[in-house]
């Protein structure tokens, strides 16, 4: 019985669209605007898009480059460190990540093995109004080097 209380506060990745869909709509009201999110991150990261990926962002951004902390004020400031920050494996990430398959908890959804993290960003006070962007970007600090993707972790 302890097994399946703590299997229940887990949160689980879903299997497939209709499951992925349920998990959102639960978590967040609504799995739209999650699920057009990745279509166009994933375009966009594809494309090579900088200026398009900079404008999926939630600013101020902390992560780190190379160990070192870096603070993302400005879309400006992605596109200058794009290479640094989505290198080939996020960016491989990114493209092997399907929707069905996305893992979210309250904290929002993960891509990949958390190399990015998004969630909707209250636009105004009430929170009427809310638009999906990237709360955390993890690239590794070095080939093969462990890393922090918890969304919470000062990256």
């Amino acid at each position: 019985c302890i097994a399946l209380a703590m299997a229940a506060a887990v949160p689980v990745a879903a299997q497939s669209d209709e499951e992925t869909s349920a998990r959102l709509d639960a978590l967040f009201g609504a799995h739209q605007p999650h699920e057009a999110f990745l279509a166009r991150l994933k375009d966009a990261v594809a494309a090579g898009d900088r200026r398009s990926v900079a404008a999926m962002i939630a600013y101020p951004l902390e992560t780190q480059v190379r160990g070192k902390p870096l603070t993302l004020a400005a879309p400006e400031d992605v596109v200058q460190s794009y290479n640094e920050l989505f290198t080939p494996p996020v960016v491989a990430a990114i493209g092997r990540q399907s929707y069905a398959t996305l893992f979210a908890t309250a904290e929002g959804v993960m891509v990949g093995d958390g190399e990015v993290w998004f969630s909707g960003i209250c636009e105004d006070e009430t929170c009427a109004d809310v638009t999906v962007r990237i709360i955390a970007l993890n690239p590794p600090l070095a080939p093969g080097a462990p890393d922090a993707t918890d969304p919470g972790t000062d990256r």
